[in-house]
């Protein structure tokens, strides 16, 4: 599918489902799913269900598999992504702080073509620009005006001197404690619980390192498309190159595989 289509979509589906709402939101359409800071919203849900319509309007031939379609049918994410195209949706990334009125969200989507990923868009309907890539093609920002920015992840700097990201909720309780003791080494740490942002941001060459361990497709197949073509190393833990089929393993990206040795081996020991 043209990365420009789909981010228009994304925007659309911003415009009509999503911004209307912000700060607007009462009680009953905010809505918990497994904790306190897994929230799903009437946005969420309005959002999806025009992006899902406007991708099959365009291209019927396109599988397209939204966060709140998995989490009403899980068996979705074991769709076989061989001989097909299939269009990752994130609605509202950062629905916590949409939610909460914080403008750190976004609207994501990543496009799979025969299980590689090809294409990733995240727009900030804040901002109302767009962050995108095309593999081999290199990352961009698009601004309202049609300025278009080359980005490029940060050079690497040593450890000491690191800024970056990294999502720990979902390590186990020792591995927390042993992970945010190691990061007392680098220079700055920040989570803004929106992947989409946090994405926009390494891609713009502000962060030196960024870590994540819950994989899911439509919060990582296309920010890891964006990093690689901005610059970045980009692997699982393992070393092993991340895969849209992946929902494992977690994440860590960094300047350079020098970079990302060192920040595996003395900070995320996991």
């Amino acid at each position: 599918m043209n990365v420009d289509r789909l981010a228009a979509i994304l925007k659309q589906a911003a415009q009509e489902e999503i911004m209307p709402r912000f700060r607007r939101l009462d009680d009953g359409t905010i809505k918990t799913k497994s904790g306190a800071f897994d929230l799903v919203t009437e946005a969420d849900v309005g959002a999806e269900r025009v992006i899902t319509a406007a991708i099959k309007a365009h291209r019927p031939d396109c599988l397209v598999i939204g966060e709140e379609a998995v989490a009403a049918n899980p068996k979705l994410l074991e769709t076989s992504l061989e001989d097909r195209i299939v269009i990752y949706v994130d609605p509202v990334d950062g629905t916590a702080n949409f939610a909460g009125g914080l403008p750190l969200f976004a609207v994501m989507a990543a496009v799979v073509d025969n299980g590689e990923a090809v294409a990733g868009v995240i727009y900030d309907p804040v901002g109302d620009d767009v962050v995108m890539a095309e593999r081999g093609c290199g990352a961009f920002q698009i601004f309202p005006d049609g300025r278009a920015n080359r980005l490029k992840f940060a050079d690497a700097v040593p450890l000491a001197e690191m800024g970056g990201t990294a999502s720990t909720t979902f390590l186990e309780p020792e591995q927390r404690r042993t992970v945010l003791g190691n990061l007392s080494q680098v220079k700055m740490l920040a989570a803004y619980r929106c992947a989409g942002h946090e994405y926009r941001y390494a891609a713009g060459g502000n962060l030196h390192f960024m870590m994540y361990n819950k994989l899911n497709p439509w919060d990582h197949v296309g920010g890891a498309l964006i990093m690689r073509e901005c610059g970045a190393h980009v692997a699982k833990f393992n070393g092993s190159e991340y895969r849209p089929s992946d929902t494992s393993g977690g994440l860590l990206v960094a300047s350079d595989k020098d970079s990302w040795d060192m920040l595996r081996r003395e900070v995320f020991t996991v």
